[in-house]
This record gives structure tokens, C-alpha cells and sequence, in this order.
């Protein structure tokens, strides 16, 4: 059970991935994570020895804060944090704890390099329909939350990453894109190391709408429908991707949660 001003690795866990999940904060020291460069999903590394310049930009914010051993670093990291106006809580266990239990962590050398404002920068093909709106969602959800998307044209596209320094994903020949039977969405899984099995199951859903195998899974013929649905509805590529990210929080909780539950009239007292 998780002490005072704690979280455990469970909890943590449950709550990534979903619209309401807490920033993540790693404050390691260079040896520990040199040790071990990896992340958990959806956080940010920063400096515990400058925390008092970084904590008032989270105001209001409620944060995680991760170390080694969940100890000194995570604790003093958090009571600046709640100086600052956060709800900050510590890591209980620390690093180590969550990856004793298993649980999946993001090698940082597949991270792409943060911008001047801390966020890594997309570009891909611009009028969206699913690998383009499933990736945006699986990157923001569980590895930077504040990550940027360029919609461009498809011809523009790696011009434009190499112009700006973004990094091009769903089109041929790059290293973020489909690879054999596989689409973009599983490649960014599989290469994340997001071993999540909700997210295993969401995966086969967007592959068999993305590639027109619909025998994968029953909801990908229901997906399909309505990627293409909310492409009529938006002009705007990024609007669309922001009302899309709604349909995807919803598919990974039904994966995760409520895969099995069945509905019907019946049992939900429509007949006496």
C-alpha cells in the first residue's frame, strides 16, 4: 500500500495511457539513469538540482515524481513541486520498483530529440483517416504528452522534417512506418516497448482497418467506418485529431476494461 503523499507502480500503471493520467516526472542522477536509460511511459526527464526554476511552469498540475529508489530525490523534487502550486506525489519504490514489477519502460534512444519548448515534433501526410490519427493518440498517451503533429503534403513530407527537424512517420521509406504486414501503430508499440496488452489489442484493431482486414477483430470494420466518418466531418487535419483522440481513449478502455462485457436489451431490463 502506498504511504503518504505516494503512488503505487499498480496505480501509476492504470493510469497511464487515459485523458486524466498524471505528468510524469523523472529526476534520476546521471549514474542511475546512464545505468538504465529508460522512461516510463509518458514522462519527462528533468534536473532535481534545478527544480526551483521548472516547478512554478506546473501549477496546478498534478505530477508523479520518479527516482531510483523513490527516496530523497523523488521526495524533495515533490515538496518543491507542492510550493509551487502542484499536487505532486513520489513514485513509490521508485524506477526500480516499476521495473521489478515488469512493466514496460521506453528506451530513450528511440525518443526523438525534444524541441526548445521540451516536446518532440511529428510531420506526416496531411487529411488523416487511422494510422494517422492512432499514432498521434499512442504518442501522446504514453510517450510525450506534449508532442507536436505536422500535417503536410504527402510529397512535402520529408522536406519538411528535414527543414524542421521533425520526425516523419506513416510514409514509405521511413523509419516510423508500416513494415511488412504490420502498420505504423504497431511498429511505434513494438518499438516503444509499450507491452501494455490492452494496447496489443487495440493494435490488431487499427491494423485490420488501416490495411483492409477487417477478419482481424470485429471492431476494426467499426473503426473504418467511422475513421472515414470523422474525415467528412473536419476540414481541419489537427481538429480531426483532436476529436479522434476521443475515439481511441474510448478503444483502449474497452480493451483494457470492458472487452468481455457483454449488452443487450435483455439483461439491461428492457423486457419484463
Amino acid at each position: 500500500m502506498a504511504t503518504y503523499n505516494a503512488i503505487s507502480s499498480e496505480k501509476l500503471a492504470r493510469l497511464i495511457g487515459t485523458p486524466k493520467a498524471p505528468l510524469i516526472i523523472d529526476v534520476r542522477d546521471r549514474d542511475d539513469f546512464a545505468e538504465n536509460p529508460f522512461l516510463l511511459p509518458a514522462s519527462l526527464k528533468k534536473a532535481h538540482h534545478d527544480v526551483a526554476d521548472w516547478a512554478p511552469s506546473l501549477n496546478g498540475r498534478w505530477v508523479v515524481v520518479v527516482c531510483q529508489k523513490g527516496r530523497k530525490l523523488s521526495e524533495g523534487v515533490a515538496a518543491f513541486l507542492r510550493i509551487a502550486g502542484a499536487e505532486a506525489e513520489v513514485l513509490e519504490g521508485g524506477f526500480e520498483s516499476w521495473r521489478e514489477l515488469g512493466l514496460p519502460l521506453l528506451p530513450v534512444e528511440r525518443i526523438p530529440d525534444r524541441k526548445a519548448d521540451g516536446a518532440t515534433l511529428w510531420v506526416t501526410r496531411a487529411r488523416p483517416k487511422i494510422d494517422r490519427i492512432a499514432c498521434p493518440w499512442l504518442i501522446r498517451r504514453f510517450v510525450d504528452p506534449g508532442a507536436t503533429f505536422l500535417f503536410v503534403s504527402a510529397v512535402e513530407v520529408e522536406a519538411v522534417a528535414d527543414r524542421f527537424g521533425a520526425t516523419p512517420f506513416d510514409i514509405e521509406g521511413v523509419f516510423w512506418s508500416h513494415r511488412g504486414e504490420l502498420c505504423s501503430f504497431d511498429v511505434m508499440i513494438e518499438e516503444f516497448g509499450l507491452s501494455f496488452p490492452a494496447l496489443g489489442h487495440l493494435a490488431r484493431i487499427v491494423r485490420g482497418a488501416d490495411t483492409d482486414r477487417p477478419d482481424l477483430e470485429p471492431q476494426a470494420a467499426g473503426l473504418l467506418a467511422i475513421s472515414l466518418g470523422l474525415s467528412r466531418m473536419y476540414s481541419s487535419d489537427l481538429e480531426q485529431m483532436d476529436q479522434g483522440m476521443l475515439i481511441y481513449d474510448a478503444l483502449y478502455r474497452w480493451a483494457r476494461d470492458a472487452a468481455d462485457e457483454k449488452h443487450d436489451w435483455v439483461s439491461h431490463g428492457g423486457r419484463k
